[in-house]
């Protein structure tokens, strides 16, 4: 039974190796203000919201085989957004770990303060065994846009300003049997103590990185199969996932697939493509309301369509000035994302991100119900 004792008596077992401080540590973070404009789509009204984050990343290295890893926000949120939805604050700061590691510090009509740790783990290698224990980043996507194999952190691609993603509560071991060769197991627990569990095969073969996983998530069995590699000198990367309903309310499971290309010119002129497959989606009427504030984003539900076209084009205007537009096209309603942004280096840590993401299309189409946003992002690495 999940106590709170056991918590502490888990988060006490990561901190411990702090008290033979014997190595070297690391810290790193960044400062950044984030500022929303929104106008709502049929409405002649503008909302504005800011996001203020100080984050903190620290390493302790005990010794050549154990580190100790840690990843702090601290973040400040504040605008029209916590009036216009009565639950913004709840939303902000839920939790889904196993472990409680978010304080909500003060909850006002117009703004919130609250801390997380994303990050709480500790990392023991021996050889060519690994074994890391706590809240920790697993990423098994191959793609940069729908990752079919990644149930542990799916996260959409429209989050961009959180680029370090949620960690999980987790236990991962893996064993290297060759270059870039491994095997792993993976177990997760959630808040409700529902288990993600997931065996993954990783191999390298004719320059390329493939991977194998089988397991289960709360809902699903899963089988899955993903690659990395390039054709002549563009990138070529693919996976696929089928989930199959542990209760056979589904008899025939879902395919969730995506296949992605990329290539950089000579000039540094960078396109990219991408093509997502979802069995279960919708052919019409595919409005999703939870694009941004419900629970539904997950490896079995990256688009509520059928399918999904992405393409991208990047291109460094100066060493200093990097220009990007990126396109998401619903084949099936013809609407569509838009999303162009313009990111300057202002000095050696100090980037601004002036960006705008626009959802057109006709009512109850996936892309034609949200409007228009626009962002200025300024950040400070440290």
């Amino acid at each position: 039974m999940k106590t709170k004792s056991l918590k502490i008596l888990f988060v006490l077992f990561l901190l411990r190796s702090l008290a033979f401080a014997q190595s070297d540590f690391e810290i790193n973070g960044y400062f950044q203000n984030l500022q929303t404009v929104w106008q709502p789509e049929k409405l002649d009204y503008l909302y504005l919201n800011g996001s203020l984050v100080n984050r903190i990343n620290f390493k302790f290295y005990y010794d050549e085989n154990l580190t100790f890893n840690a990843g702090l926000r601290n973040i400040i949120d504040y605008g029209n957004f916590h009036a216009l939805f009565p639950a913004y604050a709840s939303l902000l700061t839920e939790e889904d770990g196993y472990l409680n590691l978010t304080k909500l510090w003060t909850d006002k009509s117009s703004y919130t303060f609250y801390s997380q740790l994303d990050r709480l783990n500790i990392l023991w290698s021996y050889g060519n065994f690994e074994l890391q224990a706590g809240r920790q980043r697993i990423n098994l996507g191959m793609n940069m846009v729908w990752t079919p194999n990644d149930i542990f952190n799916s996260a959409s691609y429209l989050n961009f300003s959180y680029v370090e993603k949620h960690g999980s509560d987790a236990i991962r071991a893996q064993y290297y049997f060759g270059y870039a060769s491994s095997i792993e197991f993976i177990y997760k627990l959630d808040a409700q103590e529902n288990v993600t569990a997931v065996g993954v095969l990783h191999l390298n073969n004719w320059d390329y990185d493939f991977q194998f996983l089988a397991g289960e998530t709360p809902q699903d069995y899963v089988l899955g199969t993903g690659w990395a590699g390039s054709v002549s000198d563009a990138g070529f990367y693919g996976e696929a996932t089928y989930f199959r309903d542990k209760e056979k309310k589904d008899t025939t499971g879902v395919l969730v697939a995506a296949i992605s290309g990329n290539y950089t010119f000579s000039n540094s002129l960078f396109i990219h493509f991408e093509a997502l497959y979802n069995s279960a989606g919708k052919t019409e009427n595919i409005s999703w309301n939870g694009l941004f504030f419900g629970q539904k984003y997950n490896a079995k539900n990256l688009s509520p369509s059928r399918y999904s076209l992405f393409a991208e084009i990047s291109y460094p205007l100066t060493p200093l000035i990097k220009i990007d537009f990126p396109v998401i096209f619903n084949p099936l309603d013809y609407s569509y994302f838009l999303g162009p942004n313009v990111d300057f280096s202002l000095s050696d840590n100090i980037d601004l991100l002036l960006l705008a993401q626009l959802f057109l299309g006709k009512d109850n189409t996936e892309w034609g119900d949200f409007g228009s946003y626009y962002f200025a992002q300024l950040k400070w690495n440290f």
